[in-house]
């Protein structure tokens, strides 16, 4: 037979020594508004390029802005309002911020990723990032193939972000090409780091395959006759090929 007053004994008995564990524990943690902030924890997702960003860049919009978390009680840091400040920058596409054990913030930052310079010869110098969008010429240094030429802003928009996507997705292409040139008419060149011509593409359309045709080229071609023995590869028509000699 259950002896059911000895079970509600044990019972409460557990109870209250869990009630007792949780007590203390809770008495020996500091509340959350007594703990301060330590310091912020920047980390920055990079893209195929070396972007502009570095951890001491974020810290310091945060003291800019007034809402550097540090020495301030951490249940008065308000989030929401540092990521909506921090995507508010030319260079942030994107930011999650947290905190962790111990007192510190953690703020995670997606860049925007340039993938052209334009400096146009109407003496526009900004970049493209992947979407097409314009960014200010920020002063920090980026190691970026470079537009010239007659550009507009939906030129580059419509045009040269696709093709700086392109270019930077291929590590061959990457190292290759370091300038795009636009004429009058919208059509394009290439100037290549290695070899004394230039790559005319024509219209911009087509160009993975145009590229293509002149890897091709440079593999069976140039690889035979010589890297300085043209001054002029065109693909500006399908299948063909036409080499302007020095």
């Amino acid at each position: 037979m259950v002896n059911w007053k000895k079970v509600l004994v044990i019972t409460f008995s557990i109870v209250i020594a869990a009630y007792l564990l949780l007590a203390v524990t809770a008495f020996n943690r500091p509340a959350e508004k007594d703990v301060a902030c330590h310091a912020v924890q920047v980390e920055i997702e990079k893209g195929v390029i070396e972007g502009f960003l570095t951890p001491a860049d974020v810290r310091r919009m945060l003291v800019e802005d007034g809402i550097n978390p540090v020495g301030h009680s951490m249940a008065d840091v308000n989030l929401r309002t540092m990521e909506e400040k921090l995507e508010a920058k030319e260079l942030i596409d994107a930011a999650e911020c947290y905190r962790t054990q111990g007192g510190n913030v953690c703020v995670r930052v997606t860049e925007r990723v340039p993938v052209v310079r334009v400096m146009s010869q109407g003496g526009d110098d900004y970049y493209v990032d992947k979407d097409g969008k314009a960014m200010q010429n920020t002063g920090y240094a980026c190691n970026l193939m470079v537009a010239t030429g007659s550009i507009n802003r939906p030129y580059a928009r419509r045009v040269l972000a696709p093709l700086g996507r392109l270019i930077l997705a291929d590590d061959f292409w990457r190292n290759q090409i370091e300038q795009v040139n636009v004429l009058a008419d919208s059509t394009v060149e290439l100037v290549p780091r290695v070899g004394n011509h230039i790559i005319y593409l024509g219209r911009p359309v087509g160009v993975k395959k145009k590229l293509e045709r002149v890897r091709k080229f440079y593999k069976y071609g140039l690889s035979q006759a010589g890297w300085n023995k043209y001054s002029r590869i065109s693909v500006e028509f399908s299948n063909q090929i036409v080499c302007k000699k020095k």
